[in-house]
């Protein structure tokens, strides 16, 4: 039995994708799932040190004030719990540090890259990249295709070479400090999934393809172990075929695309634990 191995999903302050995340975890294989609101961290009530897999789902944290997730990141790295007199952000460290997983999707991709955890090249809480507003200057709700780098260290794409998934959001453009973290990126692989041309699988800039203009067509990113990812598109919105847009009309399979993001973060952490 694997009851020890446990996710939490980091919810409140404008989160609206915690239920279906939770859900993709379950389905995912992990035995323990607590939705868990950033206030229940701060209380004491709740701590990272009891998981294995943090995820951080999509919404609108603190309404996009101040950019996307910035707000969030700096109550992050600026609390103290309550209960211990202790910096939150400590228990990031302790996290990430023991050799566990984060998986931040839209919203949580923007607080892990405001937080300096993604792309992680310097180490600490360093931010070199961001996600700013959309070239097309709007909300984007759309389907898109994704091709997975098979020379990425990631743990969470093992075994996946393409992904069609849904993206919702108004600043998911993916920029970089300066030329040296792109050539970074690209020298260690963490470039992990890249918006495509449907037909040709290539990269594309290409709009609606890219539906944001992300530099060197950027849609994920991880960090130089691979155990931390973050990405625009929504892999808990396709987890059955009837969230696909042509479920009535196409021969689709029972599961959608989603789950094996989730199921390969429960076997890389069981193998760990169980080796």
């Amino acid at each position: 039995m694997s009851k020890d191995i446990a996710a939490i999903v980091l919810a409140g302050n404008g989160t609206n994708c915690e239920m279906e995340t939770a859900h993709a975890c379950r389905m995912g294989g992990f035995p323990v799932v607590d939705i868990v609101t950033i206030w229940e961290l701060v209380a004491g009530d709740a701590s990272l040190d009891n998981y294995d897999f943090l995820c951080l789902p999509g919404g609108f944290l603190d309404g996009d004030d101040l950019g996307s997730a910035k707000a969030q990141a700096n109550r992050l790295l600026h609390t103290v719990v309550k209960k211990t007199d202790t910096p939150l952000i400590a228990q990031f460290t302790a996290f990430i540090n023991g050799g566990k997983l984060i998986l931040g999707i839209c919203n949580g991709f923007q607080l892990m890259v405001k937080l300096g955890l993604l792309p992680g090249i310097l180490g600490g809480f360093t931010q070199q990249v961001t996600l700013t507003n959309n070239d097309s200057g709007r909300f984007e709700d759309r389907w898109v295709w994704l091709k997975t780098n098979p020379a990425s260290p990631c743990v969470f794409t093992k075994g996946v070479s393409s992904l069609y998934l849904p993206v919702r959001h108004g600043e998911g453009k993916f920029v970089a400090r300066d030329r040296e973290v792109l050539d970074a990126l690209r020298g260690s692989n963490q470039i992990v999934l890249s918006y495509v041309d449907p037909d040709t699988q290539a990269p594309t800039m290409k709009y609606p393809d890219n539906p944001n203009g992300s530099q060197l067509s950027i849609a994920g990113i991880c960090n130089p172990t691979g155990r931390l990812l973050g990405l625009m598109p929504h892999p808990e919105a396709f987890l059955h075929r009837t969230n696909h847009p042509r479920w009535s009309r196409e021969d689709l399979p029972e599961e959608g695309m989603g789950p094996q993001l989730f199921r390969n973060a429960y076997q890389y952490i069981a193998g760990q634990v169980r080796p």
